[in-house]
This record gives C-alpha cells, structure tokens and sequence, in this order.
C-alpha cells in the first residue's frame, strides 16, 4: 500500500488539508487516551508555507500523513512534531517514510541542531531509534519556555509541571548530531530492549498517575 504514496514537503498549495490534519491529531489523541500539544489549522498551514513540514499524499490527492517542525533555543533544538498517520494507513510503513523525510529536512537545514521527540508510543521510539535517536532525559531537552508553554493544551500537562518539568507520560529521545551513535547501533538496541522499553514506559506512566491522584488529592482536602 505505502509504495504509491507520495512522501514530500509540504508547500502553500496544501494548506487546505490543515483541519483534516489538526481534526485527526486531536481524535487520535483522544482514541489513545494520552495527550499531545493542541495545534490550530492555521499554525499547521503556517508551517506549511515555511518549508517546515512534510505530506504524504495518495497520487489521487487524498491525505495519508503529516509532520511538521519546530526550532527552538535559537536553532540549538529541532523538534519532528505532530506525526500523524491516517487510520487506514496505520501500520503500513508510511510514518516510517514520513519521519525519515522529516529527519533529512531537519539535518539539511539545521545541520548543527540536536533533533528531539517526546512520545508515549513504541512504536514511534523503534523509528526514532532507527534514526540513531536515543531515550534521554527532560534535562537533555531544550530548556525554552516557548516549547514547554506548547504543552499546556496536553492532558497530561499538570503532570508535567507537577514533576518540574523533569519527567512526564513521554519519553524523550534525542539525536545529537555532534555525539551520536549510528542507526545500527541503536536499532540493534532497541531490539534487544524492546520489551524492557514497553514495561519501563507502562511502569512508568503507572506511577506518575498514580503520584499525581494522591497529589491532587491530598491537595483538595486541604482546602477545606
């Protein structure tokens, strides 16, 4: 199926698949359950005329995939943001397409920038990891308040914050162009991790959910 999709950077002529785009990233979110920073058609369609975004298309015309890119700390941090796949074409190799095309456009344009992720899905972690990404911590991350202010519309935002900003629901990965290690390496990683990965990440959230009840709750009853 992926074969005869079309994978490239978006330019002005597309902005009229913004809402599709936005529309879709706020249903998968809700599907899944977790959070993602709510973007607006408009700021997807900016991003389009930027050159800062990537399509996948069918020949037909018909959407199949997006992600964009953000720049943070003055062009020190690239983030690949908001990939999104069409239901039909999940599991078909298309973001797997898409996040490579993301990646090339980032290193060709900010060349000495780290490109970073936050997610909460294996999934995407095996992608990134087949990009020599690597989990790290919040602190590795930019330190941009912009960045982190884009995480407010997240369900998991109070969390976040709860925690000072050094731990949440996602899982930070980072690709550091300077020090890094080549895509064999962390492939070959992540497989041997996998599932160490999938209990860590399940393990993880269960204890922030669960931390942050008894927080909140022990904070409403002393406002009585």
């Amino acid at each position: 199926m992926e074969q005869s999709i079309i994978v490239r950077v978006a330019t002005a002529n597309d902005i009229h698949y913004a809402t599709t785009i936005t529309d879709e990233m706020e249903a998968s979110a809700k599907a899944r359950g977790t959070g993602i920073a709510k973007r607006s058609p408009d700021y997807v369609a900016n991003k389009m005329r930027e050159g800062k975004a990537v399509i996948a298309l069918e020949p037909n015309g018909k959407w199949v995939g997006f992600c964009y890119i953000e720049v943070w700390g003055h062009e020190q941090f690239v983030a690949n943001s908001g990939l999104i796949v069409s239901p039909s074409y999940r599991k078909s190799g298309v973001a797997k397409q898409i996040k490579q095309t993301i990646f090339n456009l980032s290193r060709k344009n900010y060349p000495s920038a780290k490109i970073f992720g936050l997610t909460t899905g294996l999934a995407v972690m095996k992608i990134n990891s087949e990009l020599g990404y690597e989990p790290v911590t919040y602190s590795e991350l930019t330190d941009d308040e912009e960045f982190w202010a884009g995480c407010k519309s997240c369900v998991n935002y109070d969390i976040l914050m709860s925690k000072d900003r050094k731990n949440c629901m996602c899982t930070a990965m980072l690709y550091d162009p300077a020090d890094h290690y080549e895509p064999a390496e962390t492939i070959a990683d992540f497989k041997q991790n996998s599932k160490l990965y999938e209990r860590f990440m399940k393990v993880k959230q269960s204890k922030l959910l669960k931390w942050f009840r008894k927080k909140t709750s022990k904070n409403y009853f002393v406002q009585f």
